[in-house]
């Protein structure tokens, strides 16, 4: 592992790059993120909803130890995700390597072609293949809709919060780690954990949501109401909780400022 104060600098420079890209590499790989996201959503579901009733707890266990498998292909095989982004990119401005108009129009690029790709495979993957429209499937995935809908904006927010900080830690260890195995082992548990707890992510939600929507299990307007309040709990919990603190605690410049103090 690299030491913090290296990890400070390495997500600096990824955050620097994310703005970099092309344009059409944005639109492309903010597809791929949202997608392998919602396809790691839907393994989750197809294994948790065969699980009986009576182990709910293990099928909820089973179900989010594959979910990481989406960020995982992300991160090493390319992807944006704005999740990450609200943390990699984040970081960057801080440190004054990226604009305040760069930062916002990343995000909301990666934004809405995360959102592309998830709705890409609630209908084709979920609903027109039907691994979301049968049994026990369809089921679980207007139960898990409705949960996440139901919830007040607050809650819905302060969820947001709590995934994004899981989801920031996890590429915050995997650009510390030096090899493969490191950096998959270092997404898998927090994006586990999240998951587990049932924080609410919002790409994820948007491909759960609009599967149940596909499904008649939930409306537009409940889903752009769940959307905004997790949204900005995301932002909090990546680009204040985990890219604002380790800034703060680890920046080489602030220890520099503090020094000559």
């Amino acid at each position: 592992m690299y030491a913090p104060e290296e990890i400070v600098e390495i997500a600096i420079k990824n955050g620097l790059k994310k703005t970099k890209k092309t344009q059409v590499a944005k639109c492309l790989l903010g597809f791929i993120g949202g997608a392998m996201i919602s396809l790691g959503y839907l393994a989750y579901i197809r294994i948790s909803a065969a699980i009986p009733a009576t182990f709910s707890g293990l099928g909820t266990l089973l179900g989010a130890a594959i979910f990481p498998i989406g960020l995982i292909v992300i991160l090493l095989a390319g992807g944006e995700l704005i999740t990450g982004n609200m943390m990699a990119v984040t970081i960057a401005f801080y440190d004054h390597r990226v604009s305040y108009q760069k930062l916002l129009a990343n995000w909301a690029l990666i934004t809405i072609a995360n959102m592309i790709g998830a709705i890409f495979v609630a209908y084709f993957f979920g609903h027109f293949v039907g691994l979301t429209h049968t049994n026990v499937f369809k089921e679980q995935v207007i139960a898990i809709a409705q949960h996440k809908i139901n919830a007040s904006f607050t809650q819905s927010f302060i969820s947001g919060i709590g995934c994004n900080w899981f989801v920031g830690l996890a590429l915050w260890l995997c650009y510390g780690a030096k090899e493969a195995i490191g950096k998959i082992v270092a997404i898998w548990f927090p994006v586990m954990v999240f998951v587990a707890i049932g924080f609410q992510h919002s790409v994820a939600n948007c491909f759960v949501i609009p599967a149940a929507i596909f499904e008649g299990g939930a409306t537009w307007e409940a889903f752009v109401l769940n959307f905004i309040p997790v949204y900005l709990g995301n932002i909090v919990g990546g680009a204040l909780l985990v890219s604002g603190f380790y800034y703060l605690s680890y920046s080489s410049k602030i220890t520099a400022k503090t020094d000559k103090k």
